[in-house]
């Protein structure tokens, strides 16, 4: 997920609001979000809310479901995400309103970020979150990492980027807090991964060797990781998952 936040609202029970940005229609998205919702709910025993928040409004009609987990004629798991995108979120330029729903106003960053409004709403919340900084940088340093992270290597990441360079305290600068916060990004998602890889080879009744349970565990290059997830549907040694990589497990055969 791109961040699961508690919500502690004054009519009713906590709740964990689990935001996932999405650009676009990705195959077995839908799979992934069923996971979150009952794996937190497990985990923290809150109720769960998904909300996806779409660039275009193809997008935000895919996301929008509902998701099915189940067999032929029969539901176990459904799955309806709360779905924002640019037709149901406001466009918030203003720095005084973004000051006083600043979550919002990131919202609506992530939602417009392919608009002619884009920079707008980010350069607001830029004004905002230099003085915010002041006062609760901890606060501010969370909204900062949030859209450099959602918004990635997209045109609004980099003007978000350019738009903060000159504030020093901010992470970006290849500060070693910075360098260790992505580098824990990047390993807590390829773990994620490498779980979900095995669990599909389990489901499928595939063994897998324990040279290869090492190999997947301990691979650190998420897309090579990506590959593997992709592979694990449909191959039928646990081995074949890695065809055509330079460093392949040669299987038992080849080995001979």
């Amino acid at each position: 997920m791109d961040t699961v936040l508690r919500i502690g609202p004054s009519d009713g029970e906590d709740f964990l609001l689990a935001i996932e940005s999405q650009s676009a229609r990705v195959p077995g998205k839908e799979r992934s979000w069923a996971y979150y919702v009952s794996y937190l709910q497990a985990k923290y025993e809150l109720p769960v809310l998904l909300l996806v928040v779409c660039q275009d409004q193809a997008t935000a009609k895919w996301a929008a479901g509902p998701f099915e987990c189940g067999t032929s004629g029969w539901t176990a798991m459904r799955v309806y995400p709360l779905v924002a995108g640019p037709d149901n979120l406001p466009v918030i330029t203003d720095v005084r309103t973004v000051a006083k729903n600043l979550p919002l106003a990131v919202l609506s960053a992530l939602a417009h970020a392919r608009s002619s409004d884009g920079d707008a709403i980010l350069e607001a919340i830029g004004t905002v979150l230099q003085e915010l900084r002041q006062t609760d940088p901890d606060t501010a340093e969370y909204f900062f990492d949030f859209l450099e992270v959602t918004l990635g290597k997209t045109p609004a990441g980099k003007k978000w980027k350019d738009i903060m360079s000159f504030v020093s305290y901010f992470p970006g600068r290849g500060t070693v807090r910075e360098t260790a916060y992505f580098e824990g990004q990047a390993k807590g998602k390829a773990e994620g991964e490498a779980k979900g890889i095995l669990l599909v080879l389990e489901v499928r009744g595939i063994a897998v060797p324990a040279d290869v349970h090492e190999r997947i565990t301990t691979c650190a290059d998420l897309d090579r990781i990506d590959t593997w997830l992709e592979r694990s549907r449909t191959v039928v040694r646990a081995e074949d998952l890695f065809a055509d990589d330079p460093d392949a497990v040669p299987s038992p055969h080849e080995q001979d």
